[in-house]
């Protein structure tokens, strides 16, 4: 028997060797074959008559043959002209080497031809179309195929699994009829296989719908915090003590978003909260605040930060604030030695370590804590998964405070934390200088150097970017490694350059940081390593080489690098790319300097998958849906997932139980990636 959880390999038409080329696709399961949805249609039921159907664009017409012409050519190939006419217009159909189509047209008969129209008003052409007889008028799906598998082999299987299985019902009868939307049976069958337009669209917006529901009731259940009681309740916040520390004033909006912390942490819940504020808005300064007032309050804290560079960057100033407060820190990552590892390991055992912070080092089996009560994770979305829990399950339900310096536009923040509550911080620390943009091409380069060697002899630094770490023939980019050598010989041959690039040991990574923070290097060649956490306050300059080849959100965090002391700071941005496309995006960064609305400019001209990088992100691909374009569905998903917790808050009424299912799998999923 047939059911959704059964292996690909034993659907009929499938086998050992098919079953290896969908696996690879991502179809494991026959259902998962059922929810491989069309790429495209061939809509044979629209049908336009040939002297008004738009030029250049796919188009359905249906003609009789008047007659089918042959031309052999020099080079071997034929070209059959096939004459055929509509009540409006003539069209030629050109077909290239297709002896059996053209042979097995009929004269005085009518097909539909599916393709391209070029031409004038009354005589117009149509090369190398796709052509079936007039009475096959459905709506084809195409698949995502390749060498291995066509679409017409996926089709032909999608068939065979829709006749062997009824999918069981995700949605209720309430929800389904609340929404308006039609059955899973319905659905399946009519995207795959419409019977007409309407049909497609009911199929779709069901499907669409079911998506995101799924989505938004799996996180909703994730930030249900019921029955669930924090390990370490903080009943006081010492702000007051910990501002003393600081050598400058909070913001408001720093001391806001603290409160908000603390009132959370209070409550004897468990805190579950983002910490979302854009480049140099001073995220570091309330998670200290937090860890200062957990310390104080007699339980350990933790903060994970995705590169060993901006770990110890963390480390550092949490040293400085807490010398004096008889806090413990330790610093947790991949290249402390051995030794010095254990020790700190069994501090953090016995309770005799405060603070620690860490990179993935931290999440190891053999970390363990003594009264572990509060959680910090910085730069969330360069983590994994599960990272963020992992982190959290070594304590007992402690608070945990996410960190993000990457503006995510508000629709995609709902699902991408979904399970968080939001603080926003929205206000610059004094001091944080105006950066200006410019957009040039190369010919501007000779400029370009002579205007950092200005910056350089008044005493101050910067940085180049390059988008590759070495050159590779084929890509026509410059290298940072390349890059580094030819401006170290030549250019700037007088002055202190150093290099940084991701292939790079931790050690030497530091090594070359400790040199840049320390003015012993002036200009600094790197890749996108530099993108999260390195703050110079003196390097005021930055040229992002091949710009068009970085997301706009990219753009911004490099550009947070600069302008982090008291001098005036320059980005300049170089491409010879000159299409339109490029240059409009280009011009969003030149433009802007909220982050929030350069992320939002982002997401509409890339769209999320591309803009988040979703299996780092922990947020599964969309099959169906459109996280921007079906923003509105999103929202009602939200709705109706949260009142169906309300009154089923464990999903185990028996109409939500093939729901519970789905969400596990889901989840189950995205914990293997």
């Amino acid at each position: 028997m047939i059911t959704a959880s059964t292996d690909i390999k034993y659907l009929k038409g499938v086998g050992e060797k098919r079953a290896v080329v969908l696996k690879n696709k991502g179809i494991d399961t026959v259902g998962a074959l059922l929810r491989y949805y069309p790429r495209d249609y061939l809509d044979w039921t629209d049908i336009k008559p040939i002297n008004t159907a738009p030029l250049f664009e796919k188009v359905c017409v249906k003609a009789k043959v008047l007659r089918v012409d042959a031309e052999q050519k020099r080079s071997g190939i034929t070209i059959y002209s096939v004459i055929c006419e509509d009540e409006t217009a003539q069209m030629t159909a050109v077909l290239f080497n297709q002896k059996f189509l053209a042979e097995s047209l009929r004269v005085g008969r009518e097909y539909l031809f599916y393709g391209s129209l070029s031409g004038g008003f009354l005589f117009r052409k149509m090369s190398s179309p796709k052509i079936v007889p007039a009475y096959n008028n459905s709506i084809e799906p195409i698949y995502p195929a390749g060498r291995d598998m066509s679409s017409k082999q996926i089709k032909n299987l999608i068939k065979t699994a829709i006749a062997s299985l009824k999918l069981p019902e995700t949605l209720n009868e309430e929800i389904r009829e609340r929404n308006g939307l039609c059955s899973l049976e319905y659905a399946i069958q009519n995207i795959h296989f419409p019977l007409n337009r309407e049909a497609f669209l009911k199929a779709q917006k069901r499907l669409v719908f079911e998506e995101l529901f799924v989505l938004r009731t799996g996180l909703a259940l994730l930030k249900s915090r019921e029955g669930k009681k924090a390990g370490y309740v903080i009943k006081q916040g010492f702000l007051s003590d910990f501002k003393k520390l600081l050598p400058f004033s909070m913001t408001s909006a720093q001391e806001r978003v603290i409160k908000e912390c603390m009132r959370d942490m209070f409550s004897g819940y468990p805190m579950n909260r983002l910490v979302q504020g854009d480049v140099g808005s001073g995220k570091t300064v309330i998670a200290a605040a937090l860890m200062y007032a957990a310390s104080k309050n007699g339980f350990q804290s933790a903060m994970m930060a995705p590169t060993e560079i901006l770990s110890i960057q963390h480390y550092k100033t949490l040293l400085k604030l807490t010398e004096k407060t008889g806090i413990k820190c330790a610093l947790l990552t991949s290249s402390v030695k051995k030794r010095e590892k254990e020790r700190i390991k069994e501090a953090l055992k016995n309770g005799e370590i405060d603070v620690v912070v860490g990179t993935h080092s931290l999440i190891t089996s053999d970390v363990e804590f003594n009264k572990l009560g509060f959680v910090v994770t910085d730069e969330q979305h360069r983590f994994g998964v599960n990272q963020r829990g992992s982190l959290a399950s070594k304590g007992d339900n402690p608070h945990t405070l996410v960190m993000s310096a990457t503006p995510i536009p508000g629709t995609l923040g709902l699902i991408l934390y979904g399970d968080l509550d939001i603080s926003i911080v929205d206000e610059y620390p004094a001091g944080r200088q105006k950066i200006d943009t410019y957009l040039v091409d190369t010919s501007y380069r000779p400029r370009i150097y002579n205007y950092i060697k200005k910056f350089l002899k008044e005493g101050r630094q910067g940085y180049i970017v390059c988008p590759l770490v070495s050159e590779r023939e084929e890509v026509d980019i410059t290298s940072a490694k390349e890059y580094y050598v030819n401006l170290s010989q030549g250019e700037f041959k007088e002055y202190k350059l150093g290099l940084l690039h991701g292939k790079m040991t931790s050690k030497e990574k530091e090594e070359v940081m400790t040199r840049f923070a320390e003015g012993e290097i002036q200009l600094l060649i790197a890749t996108t390593v530099i993108e999260v956490g390195i703050d110079v306050p003196n390097a005021v300059i930055m040229v992002i080489e091949n710009a068009e080849r970085f997301g706009l959100s990219a753009l911004h965090q490099l550009r947070g690098r600069i302008g982090r002391g008291e001098y005036k700071s320059d980005c300049i941005l170089v491409t010879d790319n000159a299409s339109e496309d490029t240059l409009k995006r280009l011009e969003i960064i030149k433009n802007n300097i909220d982050g929030f609305k350069i992320a939002d400019e982002d997401l509409k001209l890339r769209g999320p998958g591309d803009f988040l990088g979703s299996r780092q992100h922990g947020l599964p691909p969309m099959k169906i849906a459109d996280l921007f374009a079906d923003r509105d569905v999103l929202e009602l998903a939200g709705k109706e997932a949260k009142y169906l917790l309300q009154n089923d808050p464990d999903l185990s009424k028996t109409e939500n139980l093939n729901l519970k299912a789905e969400i596990i799998e889901l989840y189950k999923k995205l914990n293997k990636e």
